[in-house]
């Protein structure tokens, strides 16, 4: 694979509010190509990216990482002032 291909690109510098509805899933872009950030819209195929399910219990407010090209797995989301966390620690 070229690096194209396994290189995110920067979707964004900030995290992004949303507000989401419990029950729904909602799928992050992680590859940073989406024209629908932070959601993905399907620009990640041909890459080694794969879109990430968040599917929130209960409507709430979800700050989403933009900074795909951080090198490490993120947590998708924080709420409020919670710190972005490694996926691994979730």
């Amino acid at each position: 694979m070229s690096d194209e291909s396994t290189m995110p690109e920067i979707g964004g510098r900030r995290p992004i509010p949303i507000m989401l509805e419990g029950g729904k899933s909602y799928w992050w872009c992680a590859c940073g190509r989406s024209k629908s950030r932070p959601f993905c819209d399907g620009s990640h195929k041909g890459t080694a990216f794969t879109p990430v399910e968040y599917k929130p219990a209960a409507a709430e407010e979800a700050w989403f990482c933009a900074l795909q090209a951080l090198g490490e797995k993120t947590d998708v989301r924080r709420q409020s002032q919670k710190t972005l966390m490694n996926a691994s620690d979730a």
